[in-house]
């Protein structure tokens, strides 16, 4: 069920957008504060006492590493090669593919019943790296002169915002919920609202974008298909990495989906502040949201297939 009210969470927006083009403005600002409340619910959902335990499966985080920051910028340059002649657009095209996703990411995980716990302890790391990273990557597939003039404050703003107040809020709604029964029933309305949440964050991304899409969409065309054309190479580059690791099925569905979901969120402030000559970047990031969002929703239904947990064996009689 949950499936068609995303969907219908993303007609809706794109619809309120469009029709009232004055709410984008407002939408914006709400990105933020309800994608934070969205996290603030997903980390509630998992149990703290793994997360040591998960950070502690080496094999799972240096597949994920290896996936996000080794593959994934070979997959990107060459995907890129078609558009490089435009600058805009292969910095967004860099900016957004090169920075694995680190918060809704986790959501879709555990909906398709990958390893959420494990993906929610690698996330730090994964920011942590993305953002030593990207500086190298812009500055190897951009040129030095380009990548020096980065600003990656807002990378840490987001980290604060997105990952480390929600993160602690969680483990200390928790951490009371063992003794005062007023935190148990907090976490038990949190959990019931993840659905409700998700929509909600879905509808309001849309509509904050949905106008200054439809007006470029001529110019960003030929980004659309390969933002598509990532995301499917990375289904099969993260169940084969997966594989190759020893991983269990959980495991090697969160993989594929950490390889495949990148940080379009976080990394728009950083491409909303680059300097003039640029302007069709913000939208071309935009674009990969959309893209992956939708993408997102049918990998819910498609990685469990493609991934299928093991059968239980059969009783003869």
């Amino acid at each position: 069920m949950q499936v068609p009210l995303y969907l219908l969470a993303l007609a809706f927006g794109a619809l309120l957008g469009l029709v009232l083009p004055g709410v984008a403005r407002a939408a914006e600002a709400a990105v933020t504060p309800i994608l934070a409340l969205l996290l603030y619910a997903t980390f509630l959902g998992v149990p703290f006492a793994r997360i040591g335990r998960a950070f502690r499966d080496v094999r799972f985080l240096a597949t994920v590493l290896v996936v996000n920051f080794l593959v994934v910028p070979a997959v990107v340059w060459l995907l890129s090669r078609p558009i490089s002649h435009d600058r805009a657009l292969l910095i967004a095209v860099l900016f957004v593919l090169l920075t694995p996703c680190i918060d809704y990411v986790i959501a879709f995980t555990g909906l398709a019943g990958g390893a959420r716990d494990r993906l929610l302890a690698a996330a730090p790391l994964l920011m942590l790296v993305q953002v030593a990273g990207l500086p190298l990557y812009l500055r190897l597939f951009a040129g030095a002169e380009f990548a020096a003039a980065v600003d990656l404050a807002p990378f840490a703003e987001a980290f604060l915002l997105l990952i480390l107040l929600p993160f602690a809020a969680a483990w200390a709604t928790q951490f009371a919920a063992a003794r005062r029964r007023s935190a148990r029933v907090l976490s038990e309305i949190v959990a019931g609202a993840m659905v409700p949440l998700m929509m909600l964050t879905l509808a309001v991304v849309v509509a904050s974008q949905v106008g200054g899409l439809s007006g470029a969409l001529g110019h960003l065309l030929p980004l659309l298909p390969l933002y598509v054309l990532f995301a499917v190479v990375m289904v099969p580059i993260g169940a084969f990495a997966g594989r190759l690791a020893g991983l269990d099925v959980p495991g090697r569905r969160a993989v594929v989906f950490s390889g495949a979901t990148r940080n379009s969120l976080v990394v728009l402030p950083l491409v909303l502040a680059l300097p003039d000559g640029f302007e069709s970047a913000p939208l071309a990031v935009v674009l990969q949201t959309f893209v992956e969002l939708i993408a997102m929703v049918v990998f819910v239904r498609v990685i469990p297939r493609v991934i299928p947990a093991p059968r239980a064996p059969s009783v003869s009689h």
